[in-house]
């Protein structure tokens, strides 16, 4: 029990000492919350306003660096997009870099044109001269104020143009009197003998005015380039030659030509016009107009426009051909069109007076059909044509007995094709090296003959009249007529195959009197008498009587008033 009391005392007693340790803390407490100073209403004020204007005051500091950023970045903003006035002030200085820039290039092309010019000084000929040369060449000129060059250092070309001149002594009397003008711009009708230089007379005029055009040279490389000259020729071969001259002195400069022509396939020429054109275009009329029609061979830009052998052109029917080619190039007065021609016949004077402007016509020799002046015309006349194989092999054989050890080729023309084809066996089968160049031949094989005989590999070349123009290979030293041809303009043709770049030549003519010969005897001995060759077998066995000239559309009953002339209103009443 006692024991239970006193368990029961301990623990009030702990319980009480409990209470008072924790009435004196919390005693300890309150005093010391009491000790401290109660604020007074004005410092309770004061601590307010104090509180309140250091929010203002960090709200101001806020705001103003907050709109110092949006200046920097209005500042920013400013440099990289300038006003209106700005860009204005930048383009102009751009354009007058620009400008600058331009005139400099211009100075600096004037003074390397002005010290090439004096690298090279011209010489001027005298009046006396220039009147001997033309005395001596019988020359006319429509126009006297262009002086013809005598020599190559009176031209003023690059030296880059210069260099399709170095194998050649000096100008041809074509080449002399048609660059003065065809440089100046010019339109100019050409009328010379066959292989008197024509392709240079107007190739090289024809590059000038390409590295003269303002685009030349920079083009851009997915840009489609327009052709800025075109070469119109009666046959592939002399479309193809033509190409050859003007490609080998255009290359080096930049100028990209192409040569198009019937007897391939298209799709090659349709590639190399439409993929990023040419400079040049060289053809025949009938494959011109059918890439022109197709949407491919784009001419309205063509500037510079050349009619080779014009009058063969016509003669062969392309008149119609040749008005709808010219009419898709530029007009007439942002034109410069090039005329060259054998003769001067009434089809081709209309032709030039309608699509040229005030040519300037250059006649070397006669208006009139004439032969090359330097090559020796013979005539065989016999009645059996069985004789001409055996007439041929003793005609080759004198003439290689003669040039023994030296580079020489000889022509032989047939009339037809499978006459040609007959006559290269037959040498062939004698023991020459041959080739044969006619219609029945696919293209591939006419080039490739052609070629041949061009390198040498051919020293005979048996041939319709396909290469009786144009064709220029200066070792041609013999032209056998095997049988004559349908037209005295064609025996001027063939035989100007041979003579050429001031060299002599040959031709010998085989005249039976069959078929359509007879007919032509008396204009065969006018060519003949012209170049002083006089026939007298020719002149008692056949007539001299010359047949009146037919015009390709109008036959005998056409005049010159045809053409030109005016429609007349028929009234019915």
């Amino acid at each position: 029990m006692g024991s239970a009391d006193d368990k029961k005392k301990r623990k009030r007693d702990a319980d009480d000492a409990h209470d008072v340790h924790k009435k004196k803390r919390k005693s300890e407490k309150l005093e010391a919350t009491t000790d401290a100073p109660e604020p007074s209403a004005a410092n309770g004020e004061l601590d307010e306003a104090a509180l309140k204007a250091e929010r203002k005051r960090k709200k101001k500091e806020k705001r103003a660096k907050a709109a110092q950023n949006s200046d920097d970045v209005a500042a920013d903003e400013d440099e990289r997009m300038p006003d209106a006035a700005a860009v204005d002030e930048v383009a102009a200085d751009d354009a007058a870099d620009k400008a600058r820039r331009k005139e400099e290039k211009k100075r600096k092309k004037a003074e390397a044109k002005a010290k090439a010019a004096a690298a090279t000084p011209t010489s001027s000929a005298s009046s006396k001269d220039v009147a001997g040369y033309l005395e001596e060449h019988h020359i006319a000129l429509s126009d006297a104020v262009f002086t013809p060059i005598l020599a190559f250092d009176q031209l003023s070309l690059s030296a880059e143009l210069r260099t399709c001149l170095s194998t050649f002594k000096e100008p041809t009397p074509i080449q002399a009197c048609t660059w003065p003008p065809l440089l100046a711009g010019r339109d100019v009708v050409g009328i010379a003998e066959t292989g008197s230089g024509k392709t240079l007379a107007f190739g090289l005029p024809a590059l000038s005015h390409i590295l003269s055009l303002p685009g030349f040279g920079k083009e851009k490389k997915k840009e489609r380039r327009l052709a800025d000259v075109l070469v119109v020729a009666p046959t592939r071969e002399l479309a193809m030659q033509t190409f050859d001259t003007i490609v080998t002195a255009g290359k080096p400069l930049g100028v990209d030509s192409i040569c198009v022509y019937g007897g391939v396939d298209k799709e090659s020429q349709r590639k190399a016009l439409g993929k990023k054109g040419v400079h040049v275009i060289c053809g025949t009329p009938g494959r011109i107009l059918d890439l022109a029609e197709e949407g491919v061979c784009d001419l309205s830009n063509v500037s510079y426009l050349v009619l080779d052998e014009a009058d063969r052109m016509l003669d062969k029917g392309f008149e119609n051909d040749i008005r709808r080619i010219i009419g898709q190039t530029k007009d007439i007065a942002a034109r410069q069109t090039v005329m060259f021609s054998a003769t001067w016949p009434e089809s081709v004077r209309q032709l030039a007076s309608e699509f040229m402007r005030d040519p300037v016509r250059v006649t070397v020799g006669s208006e009139d059909l004439t032969a090359n002046k330097r090559v020796e015309q013979i005539v065989e006349v016999f009645e059996d044509a069985r004789s001409k194989d055996t007439r041929t092999l003793d005609r080759l054989k004198k003439h290689f007995a003669s040039k023994k050890g030296q580079q020489t080729r000889v022509l032989v023309f047939a009339l037809y094709k499978k006459e040609a084809a007959r006559v290269e066996s037959t040498l062939r089968y004698k023991g020459y090296s041959v080739g044969a160049l006619h219609g029945d031949l696919n293209q591939a094989n006419r080039t490739e003959a052609l070629n041949n005989f061009k390198t040498g590999v051919t020293t005979v070349l048996v041939a319709t009249d396909v290469a009786a123009r144009g064709l220029d290979i200066a070792a041609v030293d013999l032209v056998i007529n095997y049988t004559f041809p349908l037209t005295v303009e064609d025996y001027v043709h063939r035989i100007g195959r041979t003579g050429r770049g001031g060299r002599s030549g040959q031709s010998v003519t085989f005249f039976t009197g069959e078929n359509h010969e007879r007919a032509l005897a008396g204009e065969f001995a006018a060519v003949l008498r012209e170049g002083g060759v006089e026939c007298k077998e020719l002149q008692e066995k056949f007539p001299m009587t010359i047949k009146k000239k037919e015009h390709s559309f109008y036959g005998a009953f056409f005049n010159k008033g045809d053409v030109a002339g005016t429609a007349t209103k028929i009234k019915f009443t």
